[in-house]
């Protein structure tokens, strides 16, 4: 019996019966890597997020399509988007095949945790009008701050890399 398949009879084994109806524990992953805890009867069913006990998302690595460093579209605590920036943003979402966008704004270390989170979302929210700009579909807009470094924001050099937009694929 492979892993997957004794994790999932474990699942099945740990059902609760409520009112007559069999409830099964699992976990889900949504299209950008994230898991969720599910309790499902086989109709209906709900959701919650699974998180980290520092609140952060449990995620997994996605088919990210597109990085875009924000120096290359924002200024500095900007979330505008220059011409130069919307018009490379317009080839990608138009040359692109995938079905579906998820849109992840990243920001460095420097600022509080609520301004970063504000200003990764407001980053993301730019790109996905300029997608949906161009019949690109957008199926969520996602801000993470600081929260989900590439790389250590110990240096100039490493903080660009965590101003950010993932352009995060949905086949």
């Amino acid at each position: 019996m492979s892993a997957g398949a004794a994790l999932a009879q474990q699942y099945k084994s740990n059902a609760q019966v409520v009112d007559g109806e069999r409830y099964v524990p699992t976990i889900w992953i949504d299209p950008d890597g994230c898991e969720h805890w599910v309790m499902d009867d086989g109709a209906e069913g709900y959701m919650d997020n699974h998180l980290t006990r520092d609140g952060r998302p449990v995620c997994h690595p996605v088919n990210v399509c597109g990085v875009m460093n924000s120096d290359q579209l924002f200024a500095t605590d900007s979330y505008r988007i220059g011409a130069a920036g919307k018009a490379k943003l317009q080839s990608f979402f138009k040359q692109s095949k995938a079905r579906a966008y998820i849109i992840a704004g990243h920001t460095d270390s420097r600022a509080s945790d609520e301004y970063n989170m504000r200003l990764s979302f407001n980053r993301a929210k730019s790109v996905a009008r300029v997608a949906s700009g161009v019949g690109a579909n957008v199926i969520d807009v996602r801000g993470y701050g600081e929260r989900m470094p590439k790389v250590p924001n110990t240096s100039a050099a490493n903080m660009q890399k965590n101003r950010r937009v993932e352009i995060i694929c949905v086949q």
